[in-house]
């Protein structure tokens, strides 16, 4: 597998979405390539996710690419705006219009077409109105300021080339008062650069993770309070399954990632702080 150490940003997100595409026009089962990229629809219940979570979606928006399940972070209310980056086949975007209702709105933004094209199609069949799907880079989203309530993601901000671009717009879109809950991959020591040059563990969600510390002042310096990088060591065993005998497990680990955008008069209520 090719080096990427020298690429450009741009080269970078290029083979991030080329790998998703990949995964989106797959057939039923298949798996692109080892890594979170590898779609696993039977994981998610690993990951914290419910029968009841997986059970009425469409064929295809539970792809199983996750590390995580910011559901249960987001403590999500009825009529909240809810923006889901790397939003994919939309699975945890329909999980939370479940919850918002129809007095709620969701926004999805990918970066790959073929993704977009499929979270749009499952939220025809669904016939789920207030879900919309956009296309468009997280470090660049196609969202107007301080419109959105709570951004979720699962497993995503560690394939950006820019992390501190993403926290920046994330703050820039949240309302005063608006939350993160995110899953992600975060390194928990310096990965080896074995690990960290290649092309195929930056697409698996290992090689792009950053410090936990280097996460928090990203966080903060874009403005954020509360913060707060969960590591979650019981991920051990899910990471050491994306790349068998690598030892990718020894330097990642899944994380909950959580803040508030001052203002507001949310308080820090039940999994926002």
């Amino acid at each position: 597998m090719s080096d990427f150490k020298f690429i450009s940003a741009d080269e970078v997100r290029a083979a991030v979405r080329g790998e998703y595409a990949q995964v989106a026009t797959a057939v039923e089962g298949a798996a692109c390539a080892p890594g979170c990229c590898a779609p696993r629809p039977a994981l998610s219940l690993e990951l914290g996710y419910s029968l009841a979570d997986i059970e009425g979606l469409p064929e295809g928006a539970n792809m199983g690419l996750g590390c995580g399940n910011p559901q249960v972070i987001a403590a999500l209310r009825p009529g909240e705006t809810v923006l889901d980056l790397g939003a994919g086949g939309g699975f945890d975007s329909f999980l939370a219009w479940r919850q918002v209702g129809s007095a709620g709105r969701v926004i999805g933004v990918d970066m790959t077409p073929e993704m977009v094209s499929k979270a749009r199609a499952n939220a025809k069949e669904l016939g789920a109105a207030n879900v919309d799907f956009r296309l468009g880079e997280i470090e660049h989203l196609p969202v107007a300021d301080g419109i959105v309530d709570v951004i979720l993601s699962n497993c995503v901000i560690n394939l950006s080339p820019d992390k501190p671009a993403v926290f920046r717009e994330a703050f820039r879109v949240l309302k005063g008062g608006g939350r993160l809950a995110i899953s992600d991959v975060v390194a928990t020591a310096p990965i080896p650069e074995h690990l960290a040059t290649r092309v195929d563990f930056l697409t698996g969600c290992v090689a792009g993770a950053a410090l936990v510390s280097d996460l928090e002042d990203m966080m903060r310096a874009a403005g954020f309070e509360n913060v707060m990088v969960i590591a979650k060591p019981e991920s051990r065993e899910v990471i050491a399954g994306w790349f068998p005998d690598s030892g990718a497990e020894d330097y990642v680990a899944s994380a909950n990632l959580i803040a508030t955008k001052p203002g507001g008069d949310r308080g820090c209520g039940s999994g926002c702080c």
